[in-house]
């Protein structure tokens, strides 16, 4: 071993000296900006092992967060799950009670809208489960005053009417859409009457309108109150297609009321026609002042100045006279026909202009004439 060493004692020492000498050169010799050749080697070297250090802690550095620092991360999100579906239930029942506010907000319109008629709401509790059969049930009853053939209404259109009151709280609903339900109805643009009959589905017909009147889609049709359930004037729907036929047009509605969707209604209490309540405006505006009677004709000219005094002599007046003749001063009452001479008057007035009209009649001859004025005294 000591013989090996010995012989090769010379090449390692040479070797030695070569990479010294190579070590020299690269300190001494620079690149480019100024840089030594032994920096560039010393980077080279040591750069791979830097990498590798480096994807070495960032991989366990990523182990460690993954899988090691969230051991409770199951239990949070299992919570944070719970949370969310707690959240999804208080948003349902929200939107829930804002449909609800919604909808309570539209009847408490109408009922505003028309105070004097009695209505009473109800709420929908349940509907036929016979398919052929179009009626729900209300949660009043005789306790509520109810009584069959009472009209229900939403603030879109009519329903239907009551059919049967099963209890102090329930009563029956028979839907517009039903076989067996009917309604007198009118154009609202040319008034023209007939009868919307349920087909058993959502679409109902309008019967016994002629040919020869015209029809358009979208024709708005009103109740036309013959039918002694529903007031005249509420919305039914509209014309959604039109076709001649034999011998009368059949005519297909669209319901302005959504039966598939009743949640809260009104019942009409009494027939009474719905009249909207006069807006405040109205009712404080001022009367007009009322318009003077004239008891002449039109052509009658006013009184200026004071009045006459009423004369044994003054000629009848008529209200038929075309004008009115005044007087500046008044006349002196006439003499009595039983006085003394000497009790006349001195000097003599003006005589009154007398009023002529051409229509006046002549006077009597039994009428008395006024004596004339006397002769004034000396």
């Amino acid at each position: 071993m000591l013989d090996i060493v010995s012989r090769r004692r010379p090449l390692s020492l040479l070797a030695g000296v070569l990479f010294a000498q190579i070590l020299l050169l690269a300190f001494q010799i620079k690149r480019e900006h100024d840089v030594r050749l032994i920096r560039y080697w010393a980077a080279e070297i040591v750069t791979p092992g830097e990498r590798a250090a480096t994807w070495l802690l960032s991989h366990a550095g990523g182990a460690w967060n993954g899988y090691v620092a969230l051991r409770r991360a199951r239990s949070d999100n299992e919570r944070l799950r719970a949370e969310l579906d707690q959240l999804r239930l208080h948003n349902a029942e929200l939107e829930t009670q804002a449909g609800e506010a919604q909808r309570l907000r539209g009847l408490l319109g109408l009922r505003e809208a028309y105070p004097e008629v009695p209505m009473l709401a109800a709420q929908v509790i349940g509907g036929s489960a016979d398919p052929s059969s179009h009626t729900i049930f209300l949660n009043r009853g005789e306790r509520d005053h109810v009584r069959r053939n009472m009209a229900v209404i939403t603030p879109d259109g009519i329903v239907g009417k009551i059919v049967e009151v099963l209890a102090n709280n329930t009563s029956q609903v028979l839907l517009l859409n039903d076989k067996e339900s009917g309604v007198g109805a009118l154009f609202a643009g040319t008034r023209t009457h007939g009868v919307v009959k349920g087909t058993g589905d959502f679409a109902p017909r309008l019967e016994y309108i002629v040919n020869d009147e015209k029809v358009h889609p979208g024709d708005v049709l009103l109740t036309s109150g013959d039918d002694r359930i529903f007031p005249k004037g509420l919305l039914i729907g509209t014309v959604s297609d039109a076709a001649p036929g034999n011998p009368f047009q059949v005519i297909h509605l669209r319901l302005a009321a959504r039966l598939d969707r009743l949640e809260d209604v009104l019942i009409l209490l009494s027939q009474q026609e719905l009249v909207p309540k006069q807006t405040e405006a109205s009712e404080a505006a001022p009367e007009a002042p009322a318009a003077p009677v004239v008891a002449a004709g039109a052509n009658q000219v006013p009184v200026v100045g004071p009045s006459l005094p009423s004369t044994p002599n003054a000629t009848p007046s008529t209200t038929s006279s075309s004008s009115t003749i005044t007087s500046a001063s008044p006349k002196p009452a006439a003499p009595d026909s039983h006085s003394s001479s000497s009790t006349r008057p001195t000097a003599t007035s003006a005589p009154k202009p007398q009023t002529t009209t051409p229509t006046s009649p002549a006077p009597s001859a039994t009428q008395p004439r006024s004596p004339a004025p006397p002769a004034p005294q000396r």
